[in-house]
């Protein structure tokens, strides 16, 4: 019976996103803590499981509200964190490391200093040269294998700061972008900055095809404001005017939702991403 259900769920999805596997897989939660301890449980499985294959791991850390409780559950698994390599996601241009807005900040304080010492650290220095600062990373970055890549969605539908319409053909691992106003509304609706006109314009970014190089991607998007990002997200074919629509294209998303985030999903959206059979 339940093969059966899912093959008509799998043929109504074939026929509205044409014919193609659905990797892409929804868990969804009952709000953020439950979230945030079931992906960071999932996180740490996947990298311990990297350290296994070969002796150490390759990590991409988002950053931001959306990432409160995911990492924190991170930092309480039972990982040997010398062994792992972290890559940061996003940074604004121009703005200094003691900002409390600043994204290293965050990292520094909230994943770095609860785990200890890291094998690499890579962050974006937002207030270097950005040609170089992206020159660099890309160059390192495309050296290595990722076996993580945590991330959020953005009220705007963006992945990282790739926001709308974003680049889906870009090759270069770390781009320059221009914010736009829904996004810097966001980080000022957020708490990190006094004022919108505090909120830079410009930032680094890994670009999306280096997001979807990543073996794995976890997803963690709680809280209702998120809501119609997700809907238009998952509820139409990959389109780069809703950037993160872009991973249900990944061999291997887990995207963990909440009630309040899930709210405004069909019940076919859920089931067809729900059950699918082609991830654990």
């Amino acid at each position: 019976m339940q093969l059966a259900i899912i093959a008509k769920v799998l043929a109504a999805g074939c026929n509205k996103f044409r014919f193609k596997l659905i990797t892409m897989k929804l868990i969804i939660q009952t709000g953020p803590a439950e979230l945030g301890r079931s992906a960071g449980q999932l996180a740490g499985k996947i990298i311990r499981e990297a350290i296994e294959r070969r002796n150490e791991a390759n990590i991409v850390l988002a950053t931001g509200t959306s990432q409160f409780e995911t990492l924190t559950n991170l930092t309480r698994e039972n990982i040997p964190w010398y062994k792992v390599s972290i890559f940061h996601l996003d940074e604004y241009i121009g703005l200094p490391a003691t900002s409390p807005a600043s994204f290293r900040r965050y990292l520094r304080e909230r994943f770095v200093q609860m785990v200890g010492k890291l094998r690499e650290a890579y962050f974006i220095n937002g207030e270097d040269d950005p040609l170089i600062v992206c020159r660099e990373l890309s160059d390192v970055i495309s050296k290595v294998e990722i076996d993580i890549a945590m991330v959020g969605i953005g009220e705007n539908g963006h992945l990282g700061f790739n926001d709308p319409p974003a680049d889906f053909n870009t090759t270069q691992p770390f781009i320059q972008v221009n914010l736009d106003e829904r996004c810097r509304q966001q980080q000022f609706g957020e708490g990190w900055f006094a004022s919108l006109d505090e909120v830079p314009r410009t930032a680094i970014t890994m670009s999306i095809r280096q997001i979807m190089k990543s073996r794995q991607i976890i997803c963690s998007v709680p809280e209702a404001r998120k809501a119609e990002a997700v809907k238009n997200c998952f509820e139409r074919p990959p389109d780069n005017n809703y950037p993160a629509s872009i991973l249900q294209d990944h061999k291997a998303c887990s995207c963990f939702l909440d009630l309040y985030s899930s709210a405004l999903l069909t019940d076919s959206t859920i089931l067809r991403f729900k059950q699918n059979p082609f991830m654990p």
